[in-house]
């Protein structure tokens, strides 16, 4: 039996420079690179998104806008978002040890998964909101609503410029609930118009439920994708049956059994997997597992692998 992991063991007893943490592959690098990139982008979503959560708070409390108060509300909230996503980037980002070989990128997974359940608590309380203003609508000053929600969705589309490229699923939920700001305030915007020039009182409200249906959407997607990792699905990006094939098309290898991908965190997949092989000899082993890995790292992107080569007779045995 031979096992192959795309570097050497994790800790050896004199480090090298270039094999400096257990999980340092190329794809590896490639993720912590944007990671780095992101980090500053939600840094940046942070500060501005701090900053017109107070502006639309004061507002709201001047000009007696409820549908403010609430945005205002909202951005607190995206506020704690984007602190606990920043502070799951930066975990990240820290060094793989003996106890935890993959580092803490799984963080980003969960910092995901706890703001897709914020977003849906998020349209709960606008919808409740919403409909109780159906109910008992409130005069406000309508042109300072106008005037305080331009400013908070100019703030909302700059941090969203910050946040598009990202590319972790930490950081696109990030821009989620940023996005989720912006169509609050443009609703609020429109409202506030719609109202001046016709006095329909129920135009916020219900724009405000549209709002919801589409943070619900949003959210729904960034849960069900956190959850595929937290399972460790086969990434959606990843054929299974090619990756079969491909392996299989290898000289020498008969079948391929015991097949497992999975993602790891944002950018890093990996695979294990059983290959069977005719009269395996040491120099064709060497041989099969750089065709393999050359394999996995061009078609598929995955260059974080574990291979085990055995023969048919261990392979029919049951063993391994």
């Amino acid at each position: 039996m031979t096992h192959v992991h795309p570097h050497p063991p994790a800790f050896p007893d004199h480090a090298r420079a270039d094999h400096a943490q257990p999980c340092d592959t190329p794809g590896q690098r490639t993720a912590d690179a944007g990671r780095a990139r992101d980090t500053g982008r939600m840094a940046a979503a942070l500060v501005l998104t701090c900053v017109i959560a107070v502006v639309e708070a004061v507002g709201g409390w001047l000009t007696g806008s409820l549908a403010l108060l609430s945005d205002a509300g909202h951005m607190w909230t995206d506020v704690s978002a984007l602190g606990l996503a920043l502070l799951a980037a930066w975990f990240a980002g820290r060094p793989a040890n003996r106890k935890r070989t993959y580092g803490y990128v799984r963080l980003e997974i969960l910092s995901a998964l706890i703001n897709g359940v914020l977003l849906l608590a998020i349209t709960v309380f606008i919808v409740i909101e919403a409909l109780e203003r159906l109910k008992e609508p409130a005069p406000v000053k309508l042109g300072a609503m106008a005037l305080v929600a331009a400013i908070g969705l100019g703030a909302n589309l700059l941090s969203m410029g910050f946040l598009r490229s990202g590319h972790s699923l930490n950081t696109r939920s990030a821009f989620l609930h940023v996005l989720g700001d912006a169509l609050s305030s443009l609703g609020v915007l429109l409202a506030a118009g719609v109202m001046a020039l016709t006095g329909w009182a129920w135009v916020d409200p219900v724009i405000s439920i549209g709002i919801s249906a589409v943070i619900v959407v949003g959210a729904w997607r960034v849960l069900r994708e956190a959850v595929d990792v937290l399972l460790e699905t086969v990434p959606p990006h990843v054929d299974m049956d090619g990756v079969v094939r491909a392996l299989g098309s290898i000289p020498r290898v008969c079948a391929v059994h015991d097949l497992h991908i999975w993602t790891v965190g944002s950018g890093m997949v990996a695979l294990s997997a059983h290959l069977v092989v005719d009269e395996p000899s040491a120099c064709e082993n060497d041989t099969i597992l750089v065709a393999a890995k050359r394999a996995l790292v061009e078609q598929f992107g995955i260059d974080h692998s574990t291979l085990q080569i055995e023969s048919q007779g261990y392979a029919g045995s049951g063993a391994g």
